[in-house]
């Protein structure tokens, strides 16, 4: 299957918020309505600093994912790095190398930013997306602290 990625357009906003709620539904979580669309217009903005949005289409250029990825410096490099925060696939479209193309247009998108690094967190019992992970990057052996 050929996959198509683009840049998020203000005219996706619907099919972006269903994708996006989809994916904080699968980690069980809560994001409020105001975020959600603060989100959205930051992702169109282009300003430095900002997050930037990639979404795969279908044949009618329909998003059925997406891939939100940051630029940000580093103490550890002359450069930076990109951070995949979120990447979800349409239940639907899945296993037909989507999430691959998404993470590899942010790979993609990063050496073009000259970043020195890009990684992105799972849940451990993500199964499913740690074995297209485990293709694609090495796992760091960090632990993740949250306050």
């Amino acid at each position: 299957m050929t996959v198509k990625i683009r840049a998020l357009r203000a005219s996706d906003r619907a099919r972006w918020e269903d994708l996006f709620r989809a994916y904080i539904a699968f980690y069980e979580a809560e994001v409020a309505d105001d975020v959600i669309a603060g989100t959205f217009r930051a992702l169109l903005s282009g300003h430095a600093g900002s997050h930037v949005c990639f979404v795969a289409v279908d044949t009618q250029d329909k998003p059925i994912g997406l891939a939100h990825m940051l630029f940000h410096r580093s103490t550890w490099s002359r450069t930076g790095y990109v951070y995949l925060e979120d990447l979800f696939v349409d239940p639907a479209a899945r296993a037909g190398g989507v999430g691959e193309a998404l993470i590899r247009r942010v790979m993609a998108e990063a050496d073009r930013l000259g970043a020195t690094r890009t990684y992105w967190t799972t849940q451990e019992s993500n199964a499913r997306a740690r074995r297209l992970y485990d293709k694609l990057a090495t796992r760091a052996p960090f632990v993740q602290y949250r306050r």
